[in-house]
């Protein structure tokens, strides 16, 4: 096994560990609402008395296999982890931590698990694993019926809740749906942690020198498009490069150090592949 793929599978263990972390300090002190798998497990708990991790793991197992069955050998290997090590975690922090309470503040327990488990999840997933459990029928669902994978997420986490109000006042409902609304905002955050960038476009008279400048003091790539004014149908030259945030105001300077009244649009990008980002730079000489 090389570097990478320890290093994949030390991220999965961490992201699952910070899981049941999350769970143990602020979903089950705070007795909050919540979704997915351990919303399900709360379900069982309250109900037929069924112990968290007990039902977790059985859970997991079963969606383990029915994902290996439906969905391929490769996806369930790179989710076994994920299934088998979240409900020891969860089971050994209840036995090292006891009844420990951080803070009886509702909301503050809301937003630190809505940030935890978000992180996790984030974290497993960057790993290039799933986290199982309840992230399993949509996929199934997905590729059976097409549905997208969104909507039967949140179908499901919904249901989830709506469940729980069974023994739950209809104010934790509100604080369930703030739980899921911050897992998804930590999620999306911790999916473009490093891979966004800025677009850069940059019209001059002055084009060329703009483009050596970037070039040479700031070693990024330029692409030099065509364009033609809308208003004189006077051609002109388009710089386009794609720069890492910090490199932007650098950029904005040299431009308008070179000429003052050039014209620059800048817009976020969320991923970039290719040389340079994705893959490392390579330097060529000019012909």
């Amino acid at each position: 096994m090389n570097c990478k793929k320890w290093l994949n599978l030390l991220l999965v263990l961490a992201g699952n560990l910070l899981y049941a972390l999350s769970v143990k300090l602020f979903v089950l002190p705070a007795n909050l609402m919540s979704c997915g798998t351990t919303g399900i497990a709360l379900v069982m708990n309250a109900f037929f008395g069924v112990p968290l991790t007990m039902f977790i793991f059985t859970f997991n197992v079963t969606m383990l296999m029915l994902g290996w069955w439906i969905l391929g050998r490769q996806f369930a290997m790179t989710t076994v982890i994920s299934s088998l090590f979240y409900p020891i975690a969860l089971e050994g922090l209840n036995r090292f931590l006891g009844d420990i309470v951080i803070t009886e503040d509702i909301l503050l327990n809301v937003l630190f698990a809505g940030m935890g488990l978000g992180l996790a999840i984030g974290i497993v997933m960057r790993a290039g694993a799933s986290t199982g459990g309840m992230d399993i029928p949509p996929l199934i669902l997905k590729k059976k019926f097409r549905i997208p994978v969104s909507v039967s997420l949140w179908g499901f986490d919904f249901c989830i809740l709506l469940t729980q109000m069974a023994f739950h006042p209809l104010e934790d409902l509100l604080h369930g749906i703030l739980l899921i609304l911050m897992i998804s905002i930590t999620l999306n955050k911790v999916m473009l942690l490093g891979t966004s960038k800025t677009e850069v476009k940059i019209i001059s008279d002055e084009a060329e020198k703009i483009r050596d400048a970037i070039l040479s003091r700031v070693d990024r790539g330029v692409t030099m498009l065509h364009g033609q004014g809308g208003f004189k149908h006077q051609d002109t030259e388009v710089i386009m490069s794609v720069v890492s945030n910090h490199e932007l105001p650098k950029i904005e300077r040299l431009a308008r150090d070179i000429d003052p009244t050039c014209f620059m649009i800048i817009s976020h990008v969320n991923e970039v592949w290719g040389r340079g980002f994705s893959n490392g730079k390579k330097y060529e000489t000019k012909p």
